[in-house]
Protein backbone atom coordinates (compact mmCIF):
# COMPACT_ATOMS: atom_id res chain seq x y z
CA UNK A 1 0.00 0.00 0.00
CA UNK A 2 1.32 3.24 -0.84
CA UNK A 3 0.94 6.41 1.03
CA UNK A 4 0.31 9.91 -0.50
CA UNK A 5 2.22 12.95 0.78
CA UNK A 6 -0.78 14.40 2.73
CA UNK A 7 -1.14 11.02 4.94
CA UNK A 8 2.59 10.92 5.41
CA UNK A 9 2.84 14.71 6.93
CA UNK A 10 -0.15 13.86 9.08
CA UNK A 11 1.20 10.80 10.48
CA UNK A 12 4.72 12.69 11.17
CA UNK A 13 2.60 15.63 13.08
CA UNK A 14 0.86 12.92 15.00
CA UNK A 15 4.42 11.41 15.70
CA UNK A 16 5.61 14.24 17.07
CA UNK A 17 2.82 15.51 18.90
CA UNK A 18 2.81 12.26 20.65
CA UNK A 19 6.51 12.49 21.58
CA UNK A 20 6.18 16.01 22.76
CA UNK A 21 3.08 15.17 25.20
CA UNK A 22 5.20 12.06 26.42
CA UNK A 23 8.13 14.65 27.00
CA UNK A 24 5.60 16.83 28.74
CA UNK A 25 4.04 14.06 30.93
CA UNK A 26 7.56 12.33 31.85
CA UNK A 27 9.19 15.32 33.07
CA UNK A 28 6.29 16.44 35.11
CA UNK A 29 5.43 12.85 37.08
CA UNK A 30 9.11 11.75 37.76
CA UNK A 31 10.58 13.34 40.93
CA UNK A 32 14.33 13.04 39.65
CA UNK A 33 13.07 16.52 37.34
CA UNK A 34 11.97 18.66 40.27
CA UNK A 35 10.87 21.92 38.91
CA UNK A 36 10.53 23.88 42.15
CA UNK A 37 11.04 27.87 42.88
CA UNK A 38 14.65 28.05 43.91
CA UNK A 39 13.50 30.52 46.71
CA UNK A 40 10.39 29.71 48.88
CA UNK A 41 7.97 32.36 49.04
CA UNK A 42 9.43 34.32 45.88
CA UNK A 43 7.02 37.31 45.68
CA UNK A 44 7.83 37.89 49.34
CA UNK A 45 11.76 37.66 48.97
CA UNK A 46 11.15 40.03 45.88
CA UNK A 47 8.99 43.01 47.88
CA UNK A 48 12.44 43.40 49.88
CA UNK A 49 14.52 43.76 46.51
CA UNK A 50 15.45 47.59 47.93
CA UNK A 51 16.54 46.88 51.17
CA UNK A 52 18.78 44.02 49.69
CA UNK A 53 20.37 46.37 47.07
CA UNK A 54 21.30 48.92 50.09
CA UNK A 55 23.26 45.89 52.49
CA UNK A 56 25.13 44.74 48.71
CA UNK A 57 25.78 48.45 48.43
CA UNK A 58 27.43 48.89 52.05
CA UNK A 59 29.76 46.01 51.20
CA UNK A 60 31.17 47.98 47.94
CA UNK A 61 31.42 50.88 49.90
CA UNK A 62 34.07 48.83 52.87
CA UNK A 63 37.89 49.51 51.98
CA UNK A 64 38.17 45.80 52.80
CA UNK A 65 35.48 43.36 51.91
CA UNK A 66 35.09 39.63 52.89
CA UNK A 67 36.92 36.91 50.44
CA UNK A 68 35.32 33.82 49.73
CA UNK A 69 37.95 31.33 48.38
CA UNK A 70 38.06 27.68 47.81
CA UNK A 71 40.92 25.81 49.89
CA UNK A 72 41.72 22.07 49.93
CA UNK A 73 39.47 21.12 52.59
CA UNK A 74 36.62 23.48 52.02
CA UNK A 75 35.29 26.70 51.23
CA UNK A 76 37.06 29.65 53.74
CA UNK A 77 35.53 32.80 53.91
CA UNK A 78 37.64 35.25 55.24
CA UNK A 79 36.56 38.69 56.66
CA UNK A 80 39.42 41.74 57.35
CA UNK A 81 41.85 42.05 60.32
CA UNK A 82 40.22 45.59 61.00
CA UNK A 83 37.08 43.90 62.10
CA UNK A 84 36.16 42.88 65.41
CA UNK A 85 35.57 38.77 65.14
CA UNK A 86 33.24 38.75 68.06
CA UNK A 87 31.43 41.74 66.66
CA UNK A 88 30.47 40.17 63.23
CA UNK A 89 26.46 38.09 63.48
CA UNK A 90 24.86 37.08 60.60
CA UNK A 91 24.60 33.90 58.92
CA UNK A 92 25.88 32.26 55.20
CA UNK A 93 23.71 30.34 53.01
CA UNK A 94 24.51 28.10 50.75
CA UNK A 95 22.24 27.37 47.98
CA UNK A 96 22.00 24.38 45.41
CA UNK A 97 20.46 25.56 42.02
CA UNK A 98 19.84 22.28 40.94
CA UNK A 99 18.63 20.76 44.34
CA UNK A 100 17.00 21.99 47.15
CA UNK A 101 17.89 19.59 49.43
CA UNK A 102 21.49 20.40 49.31
CA UNK A 103 20.81 23.99 50.66
CA UNK A 104 21.93 24.74 54.06
CA UNK A 105 22.89 27.45 56.27
CA UNK A 106 25.99 28.04 58.46
CA UNK A 107 25.08 30.57 61.29
CA UNK A 108 28.58 33.36 61.20
CA UNK A 109 30.28 33.45 65.02
CA UNK A 110 33.93 33.93 64.96
CA UNK A 111 36.10 33.93 68.47
CA UNK A 112 39.45 35.19 67.71
CA UNK A 113 39.98 34.22 63.85
CA UNK A 114 38.63 36.48 60.72
CA UNK A 115 37.96 33.38 59.06
CA UNK A 116 34.78 30.84 58.96
CA UNK A 117 35.73 27.07 57.14
CA UNK A 118 32.82 25.27 56.03
CA UNK A 119 34.02 21.36 55.63
CA UNK A 120 34.68 20.13 51.85
CA UNK A 121 32.73 17.02 53.23
CA UNK A 122 29.56 19.50 53.60
CA UNK A 123 29.81 20.29 49.55
CA UNK A 124 28.91 18.50 46.79
CA UNK A 125 30.85 19.18 43.12
CA UNK A 126 29.35 21.82 41.53
CA UNK A 127 27.81 24.62 41.24
CA UNK A 128 27.03 26.65 44.82
CA UNK A 129 25.52 30.13 44.97
CA UNK A 130 26.24 31.80 48.74
CA UNK A 131 24.57 34.21 50.17
CA UNK A 132 26.54 35.79 53.32
CA UNK A 133 24.08 37.89 55.33
CA UNK A 134 26.16 39.42 58.37
CA UNK A 135 25.96 42.67 60.56
CA UNK A 136 28.66 44.91 61.99
CA UNK A 137 28.49 47.71 64.08
CA UNK A 138 24.69 48.23 63.81
CA UNK A 139 25.24 48.23 59.23
CA UNK A 140 23.92 45.66 57.54
CA UNK A 141 25.95 43.47 54.93
CA UNK A 142 25.36 41.31 52.13
CA UNK A 143 27.71 39.53 50.03
CA UNK A 144 26.60 37.09 47.04
CA UNK A 145 28.72 34.99 45.37
CA UNK A 146 29.25 31.68 43.17
CA UNK A 147 31.44 29.47 43.49
CA UNK A 148 32.23 25.54 41.46
CA UNK A 149 33.07 22.93 43.61
CA UNK A 150 35.34 19.95 42.38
Amino acid sequence: MKISWGTGIVIAFGLFITFILYFVFTVQSDSKYDNELVVEEYYKHDAHFGDEMARIQNVEDLAQKPTINIVSNGVEIAFPKVFVPKNIKGKVSFYRPSNKKLDFEIPISLSDATTLLIPKKSLAGGRWDINMEWQYDGKSYLSKETIYMN
